[in-house]
């Protein structure tokens, strides 16, 4: 693992070019960044680093996490590193392949069930064009997920922090997909067959496997419409949870001075089968259900800078994904984005939880208040 990225690292520095690093495996994210091929090779060399320091007003200042159904810039009150990999990316007219080495406390918690030699994996996949006239291909292997507008790229996204909606729904996923572009640039149309929900190694006493696809439409390059689905679960076969989940959103205007992005997750797992004794079980009725709005803005305030702001709901009574029965809360965010140079972005984001139970088993506390700080690098 050293000598691997050690001699990433040697190949990155040979290069004086920047490349932004996204999944090449797909065409429909909502910001694509360009890369510049090693001469005579398709091959790419990328890497990202983001430091932070998040201060929560709420917590105890001996209190080092903050709330559990946060995965990103979770630390409090140190300087830590988010997420910081090194990519390798090889594309040529027919086939295609990606692999990125992560750490930072990102991985730490969102990849903490996974086996070991697996978290530090942010992307492995290989891809193969299946059509000399269309582009058509599919792809295998670890990749980022194609549900929903953020990414755990920060640089890539409006706002410094996530929304709890993109916190909650898959950022990875592995298994198999096909992807199809339309001539015109317009459509994008994707399926797959995965291990799970944002799962590389399949849950233990699911059988699986899980089914998720996308339809985005972009009609102009001031709108894109998306839909992105799964089917499948994320419990043992056992207790008969099926998980049927939508992710909907709208990109507004992203290239102009003022743009907006409209977002809404609704998902469900039907109520688990208990059974009770050898013959006798209790066949669970209806299911668990929750959704989130989510409405961001951002202001182009000149060439280098951007104002952002964002507001949300999210709704789990039941605590199926967040762990926190009654979850129903509020949140409110306002940001500030400077590009100090072509590929680095020092961002500043205050935010506001508003709940209707505690946040945290920290501290007893319906409201969390929190200042985050960034600088991010590309190469």
């Amino acid at each position: 693992m050293k000598t691997f990225f050690s001699a990433l690292a040697m190949a990155s520095v040979s290069y004086t070019s920047i490349a932004q690093t996204t999944d090449t495996t797909t065409a429909s994210a909502p910001t694509q960044a360009a890369t510049q091929a090693v001469p005579n090779s398709g091959l790419t060399v990328s890497g990202y680093v983001e430091a932070y320091y998040s201060h929560d007003f709420s917590l105890a200042k001996t209190t080092q996490e903050r709330p559990s159904f946060l995965y990103n810039h979770r630390r409090n009150r140190e300087v830590n590193v988010n997420l910081a990999f090194i990519k390798a990316a090889y594309v040529n007219d027919r086939v295609r392949g990606n692999l990125a080495l992560q750490v930072g406390t990102y991985p730490q918690y969102n990849y903490a069930a996974e086996q070991a030699l697996i978290k530090n994996l942010f992307e492995a996949n290989a891809g193969v064009k299946l059509s000399k006239n269309r582009d058509l291909w599919l792809d295998a292997g670890i990749f980022a997920s194609h549900i929903g507008f953020e990414s755990a790229i920060s640089k890539d996204c409006w706002t410094l922090t996530r929304s709890i909606l993109a916190e909650n729904s898959p950022y990875y996923l592995s298994g198999a997909k096909m992807t199809y572009n339309t001539a015109n640039g317009k459509w994008t149309l994707l399926g797959s067959v995965v291990n799970g929900w944002q799962r590389i190694k399949r849950l233990d006493g699911y059988s699986g496997p899980s089914l998720s696809t996308q339809v985005q439409y972009r009609p102009s390059p001031e709108l894109t419409l998306n839909w992105s689905s799964f089917l499948g679960s994320d419990r043992p076969d056992s207790l008969r949870q099926t998980r049927f989940f939508n992710n909907f959103y709208a990109i507004i205007n992203p290239q102009g001075r003022f743009g907006v992005i409209l977002g809404f997750d609704i998902g469900s797992d039907q109520k688990p089968v208990v059974r009770t004794g050898s013959d006798a079980r209790v066949e669970g009725g209806g299911s668990y259900v929750w959704y989130s709005p989510v409405v961001i803005a951002r202001y182009k305030t000149s060439d280098k800078s951007y104002v952002n702001g964002r507001v949300e709901y999210y709704d789990d009574k039941a605590g199926t994904l967040i762990g926190t029965p009654g979850f129903q809360t509020m949140g409110y965010s306002l940001g500030y984005d400077y590009a100090m140079l072509p590929n680095a972005l020092f961002r500043l984001e205050g935010k506001m939880y508003d709940s209707k139970t505690p946040l945290t088993t920290f501290e007893n506390r319906r409201v969390n208040t929190s200042l985050t700080t960034s600088i991010a690098i590309s190469f």
